[in-house]
């Protein structure tokens, strides 16, 4: 409390313990926290709160019950419990928060052995890379992939450079959506097509936000990768990996990056942090879709660092003449069943053009689910949006 600038009055009825205090430069005095005479010696008019943390339950709610009786009601209490029914009680007595020891061990304990695997996980990474200095990196994503894969690879690259090796993104299919091109475009991120490129040129092999081999990727199946990093179950699968790093409940493979670079000790240029953060924010659709604490301190570690006036641009980005026709279409060829909308719209040239027709489309009154549809190359595709939590 003294560290935040405010003035801190203890009570404690040991003289022992108040005396002590003292010794310390604190400001104690002896008295018993349930006697509404101990409480009457303060001016309640400068206290900003009270805090009850005896080990005495009994103690604690009659002081919370004095509090609120002889002080003003505005006055913030804390108060503390030893279990969850005195918990309760306390909260029906008026405490603003309570809180149990034991929970707040427990949740110090979490966080000390989360800290102590995310060491033990990047000290092995890094004795990868240490292990690999002066080899040639592949980092492949998945095919035509998003801001999170090309991030994700950005960072990895990154740390490969740091530990001396000479790595390079690859990625097959198409860097789609005007959003995705933007991202490429304005961050200056340098991706290599995989067609015509023989992976054996290289000496070691890492996937990010894949995690098969031959699974959404161009490798041939059961090739041997040296590091996989990936936020996205995999089931049952065979991975035949050096370094495996899977995790699940995050959000984003640029979380998991993010975490690496910290752990690292990495500086990370602002366009990366860029990167990184729009990564995350595009995967957890704005922290509203599979979000883990995790991905709100990787965006908060990054966002001092990121380029805002790119973030804007990113967010806004220009619509091409090719997906303003298909949303014209999308919307003159319209049908409604109820709260399904659906839309054939022809001949397409950029298939990526549909699912932005189908996200314009869902902002409709009355309509829950878009599917529109159009065919390129005598192949029909598809692409659906919903806001109704009965649809899969």
């Amino acid at each position: 409390m003294r560290e935040l600038g405010k003035e801190l009055i203890i009570v404690d009825k040991d003289p022992q313990k108040v005396e002590t205090l003292r010794e310390e430069a604190y400001e104690a005095i002896v008295g018993d926290i349930s006697e509404i005479e101990t409480l009457r010696g303060f001016k309640t008019k400068k206290l900003s709160g009270v805090l009850i943390v005896s080990s005495d339950n009994e103690a604690n709610k009659q002081a919370l019950r004095n509090v609120k009786k002889h002080f003003r009601p505005s006055l913030y209490c804390v108060a503390r419990a030893s279990d969850v029914i005195n918990l309760q009680e306390m909260e029906e007595i008026g405490a603003d928060f309570v809180f149990m020891p034991s929970r707040i061990v427990s949740k110090s304990l979490s966080r000390s052995l989360e800290r102590a695997e995310s060491v033990r996980i990047g000290n092995q990474l890094s004795q990868w890379f240490r292990k690999n200095t002066g080899k040639s990196l592949a980092v492949v994503v998945h095919d035509n992939p998003d801001p999170d894969a090309i991030a994700g690879a950005l960072a990895l690259k990154l740390m490969a450079e740091n530990y001396g090796l000479y790595p390079t993104i690859l990625y097959n299919g198409e860097i789609g959506h005007q959003e995705n091109k933007a991202f490429v475009n304005l961050l200056g991120i340098n991706l290599e097509h995989m067609e015509g490129r023989d992976i054996s040129e290289f000496d070691e092999i890492a996937l990010v936000d894949c995690a098969v081999a031959g699974s959404n990727n161009m490798l041939p199946e059961g090739t041997h990768i040296g590091v996989v990093i990936d936020h996205h179950p995999v089931g049952d699968a065979e991975i035949d990996a050096d370094f495996i790093d899977i995790r699940p409940n995050v959000g984003a493979s640029a979380t998991i990056m993010t975490k690496y670079l910290q752990e690292l000790n990495i500086e990370i240029s602002s366009e990366i942090a860029t990167a990184l953060l729009y990564g995350i924010r595009t995967d957890t659709l704005d922290f509203k879709r599979n979000t883990d604490p995790n991905d709100l301190s990787a965006a908060s570690f990054l966002y001092p660092m990121a380029d805002h006036e790119v973030l804007d641009q990113l967010e806004r980005p220009s619509m091409s003449i090719e997906t303003l026709d298909v949303l014209g279409q999308a919307i003159k060829n319209r049908q409604v069943i109820g709260s399904y909308l659906l839309s054939n719209v022809g001949i397409i040239r950029d298939r990526d053009a549909l699912p932005q027709a189908a996200d314009y489309l869902l902002n409709l009154e009355g309509i829950f689910t878009t599917i529109v549809f159009g065919v390129s190359d005598d192949v029909i595709y598809i692409s659906g949006r919903s806001n109704d939590i009965r649809v899969n």
